[in-house]
Order: C-alpha cells, then structure tokens, then sequence
C-alpha cells in the first residue's frame, strides 16, 4: 500500500487534480485530489523537506536533506534531473514562472538556479545562515530568499548580482510570499506577518509563536499564515494591508510547516499521519476522515529492570512493545520522575506518559527534558520551542507543580542535560545557557557556542556537558564555560547525543542513520555503525546492557554495543 510511514513535512496541490506530499520517510507521493488515491510515488536519499508543482502542472519539484533537489514528471514521477550542487539540506525549491529554471534554498546559506537539464545557471551567496525559503518576482527574474540571519535578499538571476538587502530587525524569517504587484509578505519567529512594500514596511501581530509558512493565492487574493501556536489565519490581501478573516485551530495530527490551495474552496496540509489532510475554508470544515498514524520513534529510555519506553509520532507511549498510555500528540522527549513520566511535543502540552493526563498547556511545541534535585526535591525542566523552560516540580511522586518559565535561549530549545549543579540548554540559534540549580539562576549563555542549529545535549558529570550541531561537531563543554571541539565521522547533521552514566562514552546520531561513538579517556571514536537508512532521532544509554539504544524513524529501537 502507497501511504507515508513518516510524518508528511512538505504538501503541493496544482489545481484540482492532484496533491504532491514530501515525508519524513524519504518517499514522495502523488495523489489523485479527487478521491485522495496514491497513484506514483518516488523516494530521496533523504528525508524530503518540500514539493511544488511547475505552472502548467507538468512537473514536480521535490526538495530534501540528501543535499538535493529532484525533478519530475506528472503524473508518473520519473526522474527528469537532479540538482546536487549543494553542501547542505534543500529546504524548498520553486519553479520560475516562465522559464525553464528552478530556484533552491539550501543551509549552506546560499540560493541556486537550474535549468531543466540540471545545469547550474546561477549562485548566489551572501546570506550568513541557513537560507529557508525563496520565492520567484513575478514577472522578473528576480528571486526572494529569507534566511535565518535575520535578513531576506532580493538577487537577479542569472548574474547573481545583490538587488536589496532587507534587514528584518535581526528576527529569524522562515517564509516569504511575493504578491503580482511585487509586495513582500515575510513571517518571522515572532509569530508577525511583515509587508514590504518599496521602502514602506508594516509590522501585523499575527501569532503567538513563529510563523513557519506563508501560502499566496494571488488569483483568489488570499493568503495563509501558519504557526507553532497551532493556529491557521486566513487573509485577505486584495486591499492595502492583509485583513484577517477567519483564524482556526489545528486537528492534532496537522504539521503547521506546509500547506497549499488546492481544488475549489480546499487546503491541503501536511501531517504527522499517513497522508495529507483538508480544510474548507469556505465552510471552515475539516474533513473528519481518520488518518492512520505514523509510528516512528522520537525518544527512547531505557529503564531499571531492563525494559524499553518509546514513544514518537502517534503519541503512544510503549514499553517492551505493549501500549502503556496515549497522548493524542506528537511526542519528542521521555523524562521520569518520581510516579510520573513527562512527555510533550507539538500541541505544546506537557503530558504525564504514564497516564496519557495533561499537565500543562504552554503555547508553542516542546522538545526535550531533562531532571534534577533541588534541596532533596525532584524538578523537571521542558525545553520549548519559543525558548522557555518550563520548570516542575515533583512535591510527591505522581504529583507535577509547574513552577515558573526560565528564559533558557532567544530560540527553540533543542535538548537540556544536567551535570553537577549546573542545567545547560542549547537551541537553534546555536547558543548555548547555563543556570546554576542551586539558585535557578541564570550563569551564563554563549550565543555562537556552535557554528549551526545545535540540536542536542547530555551531562557527563562533574559540570561537564556535551552537545552536537548541524556543523558535525561534537563539543565537551568545562565547567568554566570553554569547549573542546572534536571532528566527528558524520557526513550530514548530527541529530541527538547521549552518554554513559559515567560520561566516559558519548554516543552521536544522526538523520543519515550513522551512529557513532566517542571514547572520552582514549580520545578517540569508537568503529561507527549504521543499523539503519531511516534515520536515527534519539539517544539513551541502558546501563544494565552496558550499551546505547539508539531509537529510529522506522519505528524500531536498536542496541548499539560499546
């Protein structure tokens, strides 16, 4: 059966005939928009970021993490060309309007164009972060890229000649819209909506946490906003300003990365389930169809007594393979407390996975945990997207107190550890946040503590962490603030880490399904192994096996031997 396996990261509609869904799982899926039947599917290298459609529909343009991105014909998916050049994953790619040239985005910090042969027609470099969108003028041809250097850049093509550079305030600016008569529409992480408009720009509030897509219909004079506050708002840009007209909450199993107008009063969004998902935003109606879940594993844990947590996509937390509670939520951390087993992750609630109860309603997705003691009593911190850690405290087993948020990073919190007395974040913007636990007390925070995302932590003991970026670099960070930087074997970005309780081996793992581990006292890396091509998402040492278990996107769990 032709389904996703993997949460669905990029959607594309042309007209009413058929939708284009890029996942997680690598695959590409073409569907038949009138009964929403698979009919062709193809894969990457890689897991698949983004999809669009040519003008005339007879093309599709896939984006993805194998550092490429892909053309095809419609409706059969043969490969037309592949376009390789870049040194890091294509996180969108888009057709000119006329011609016969695509435009990609890479975090290599640059824009390219191709033809349709695959040859490169044009770089353009000056971006300093990752570039994460880019859209064509219309009827020029000019392109529009944002990145997360806080700036979006208009280029010419095929000089590559800078036309403008439009300093955002120095806010990260995932997704530009370009309307017919050339106005900008920008999102950023501040959740606004930014029109550019000649020298003219206006700020809407528009969100309670960053906006990640902007969808422009300029025939039906509409467009989309969507955020990780879990909302979608519709516009109406036909007038001077986008007007809101209608805001709607997300189904549970909607991924607020992508979506696209499609056939009729319809948009199509991507999911963390099986296949693709409708709204009618004219009846303001989603389609109540059930879409199976996807069952990859997000964390792992390994508990006293030799037995296995899990818990990914669907939200179901298992153990040894046996459901033990369901959270209704795409889950990204499991952290034990005493009676209690915090989890959370896109709907921003912080669940007890023991039970499937809610414990706290924050206002943007979840990504990690970590625990500690405080004066004899158990504390647990959740690390969110918006930058907070959300800190609890366990006054009795089974019982969760949510404290206060501690401002851990500017950014999405990416992974939090503890070592001594000491709780270190790191995020996305790549810096890196001590605070003190005896005090809850901020320490220090070093904002170019990687050369990228950092993406995850562990503690070693004795005030000493480790941390893992996009720049295939592991850190061991001293008590006094200062990294060791070690080269590791990793050929794409490394994703989670963690160590062994006496913080001697340090265990890495990445998208590209490579594990590899270093020996601290010997100062070297251990052989690396590759138990999977899915992906690896996590990390956890079983002490009583003297092993890693390493937790994948296909779902399994695999023992890493020392």
């Amino acid at each position: 059966m032709i389904q996703h396996r993997g949460p669905i990261s990029g959607v594309a509609a042309y007209r009413d005939s058929y939708v284009l869904t890029a996942g997680y799982d690598n695959q590409v899926i073409l569907w038949r928009q009138s009964d929403k039947r698979p009919i062709a599917r193809s894969w990457h290298d890689h897991l698949a970021n983004q999809a669009s459609f040519s003008p005339d529909g007879r093309y599709a343009l896939t984006s993805s993490s194998d550092y490429g991105a892909r053309l095809w014909t419609v409706p059969d998916l043969r490969l037309v060309a592949v376009f390789a050049e870049q040194d890091d994953d294509v996180e969108m790619s888009v057709f000119h309007p006329a011609k016969e040239w695509v435009a990609t985005a890479s975090r290599d910090h640059r824009v390219r164009v191709y033809d349709f042969s695959g040859a490169l027609v044009s770089t353009m470099t000056g971006h300093t972060a990752d570039v994460i969108s880019v859209e064509w003028a219309r009827g020029t041809d000019e392109l529009i890229s944002s990145s997360d250097d806080g700036t979006i850049k208009r280029w010419a093509v095929p000089s590559g000649e800078l036309l403008a550079d439009l300093d955002m305030a120095g806010v990260e600016t995932d997704t530009v819209a370009i309307s017919a008569d050339g106005t900008i529409f920008a999102g950023n992480d501040n959740g606004e909506v930014i029109v550019v408009r000649g020298a003219d720009r206006t700020v809407i509030p528009a969100h309670g946490a960053g906006i990640k897509r902007l969808v422009l219909d300029n025939a039906r004079g509409l467009l989309v906003s969507l955020s990780y506050d879990r909302t979608m708002r519709l516009w109406d840009v036909s007038g001077d300003l986008p007007t809101a007209t209608a805001t709607t909450g997300l189904p549970a199993d909607v991924w607020p990365r992508s979506c696209a107008f499609a056939g009729d009063s319809s948009l199509v969004f991507a999911t963390f389930g099986s296949t693709y998902r409708t709204y009618d935003y004219v009846a303001e109606v989603w389609e109540d169809e059930p879409i199976e879940p996807t069952y990859g594993v997000n964390s792992v844990l390994a508990e006293p007594g030799g037995t296995v947590l899990t818990i990914g996509d669907a939200g179901i937390v298992w153990r040894d393979g046996a459901e033990v509670a369901t959270t209704g939520s795409l889950c990204n951390f499991l952290t034990p407390a005493p009676g209690l087993l915090f989890t959370g992750g896109q709907l921003g609630k912080v669940f007890d996975g023991l039970t499937g109860a809610e414990l706290h309603q924050h206002r943007s997705p979840l990504n990690c945990g970590a625990a500690f003691e405080r004066d004899g009593v158990p504390y647990v911190v959740v690390g969110a997207y918006t930058g907070e850690g959300l800190l609890f405290r366990v006054p009795e087993p089974g019982v969760a107190e949510y404290v206060r948020d501690l401002p851990l990073n500017g950014n999405a919190v990416k992974g939090v550890a503890v070592s001594g007395d000491y709780l270190f974040a790191v995020a996305a913007d790549a810096s890196a946040t001590w605070y003190r636990i005896s005090t809850l007390e901020a320490v220090e925070t070093v904002d170019e503590a990687h050369d990228r995302i950092a993406n995850g932590c562990a503690g070693l003991g004795g005030g000493y962490f480790a941390s893992v970026s996009r720049d295939l670099k592991l850190r061991i960070w001293s008590p006094d603030r200062t990294a060791e930087v070690i080269d590791s074997p990793h050929p794409n970005s490394i994703k989670c880490v963690s160590a062994s309780d006496d913080g001697r081996y340090v265990a890495t793992a990445g998208y590209a399904g490579l594990v590899a581990v270093y020996d601290r006292t010997a100062r070297e890396w251990l052989p690396t192994s590759r138990p999977t091509t899915a992906g690896i998402s996590s990390l956890a040492y079983d002490a009583e096996g003297g092993r890693f278990l390493a937790g994948s996107y296909d779902g399994r769990v695999y023992p890493v031997a020392l």
